[in-house]
């Protein structure tokens, strides 16, 4: 028996076409989040680095690291919201508990793109005179870690408890046992 299925997992053809939210079966919003939840506890992470090793010359490195990686997640993060905006405002309906969750996941995300805006700002301010983060530098880049995390968290209950935007399969050929593979539209 096959151990492996790759195609259908990647493919596009016999998926509707939902617009800035994907494909049936393929959201956007979920695959922008990984980057920017990676990011800032990376960045976070460096922060403590080099701040613990503030007197030995590798502390610029990691100061220099955390900045360039939560540049990088500042960036996604703006797509992030944006495609999740759209599934708020297409695949919620108001008054449920699901779109109340929405409403608490986006207000933490909110807030952290505006601490990882002020924390960059600062960043970037003292970026070539620095050799490890400023106080305010640190506490933010761990409040954006710490709220990202929590922020996933009702991201996660959304997709994995809600089923939201979750295609599901029911009684679909997939979970037959069968040597052929299905693709997307088939049954």
């Amino acid at each position: 028996m096959r151990k492996l299925s790759f195609r259908p997992a990647v493919t596009l053809r016999g998926r509707k076409f939902k617009g800035l939210r994907g494909w049936a079966g393929k959201p956007t919003h979920p695959p922008l989040t990984d980057f920017p939840i990676t990011s800032y506890v990376l960045a976070a992470v460096f922060d403590v680095i080099a701040t613990v090793g503030h007197r030995h010359p590798w502390a610029r490195d990691f100061f220099h690291a955390g900045t360039y990686v939560m540049v990088a997640g500042a960036a996604v993060s703006l797509l992030a919201v944006l495609t999740g905006w759209w599934d708020w405002l297409k695949s919620s309906e108001k008054g449920t508990q699901a779109r109340r969750t929405i409403n608490a996941h986006a207000t933490i995300m909110l807030t952290v793109t505006a601490l990882v805006l002020v924390d960059l700002g600062l960043r970037l301010n003292d970026y070539h005179i620095r050799t490890h983060p400023s106080p305010a530098t640190l506490v933010l880049s761990i409040l954006a870690a710490a709220l990202v995390s929590l922020g996933a968290t009702y991201g996660g209950t959304l997709v994995f408890d809600y089923g939201f935007n979750v295609e599901t399969a029911g009684d679909h050929p997939v979970w037959h046992v069968s040597e052929q593979d299905v693709l997307p539209g088939q049954h």
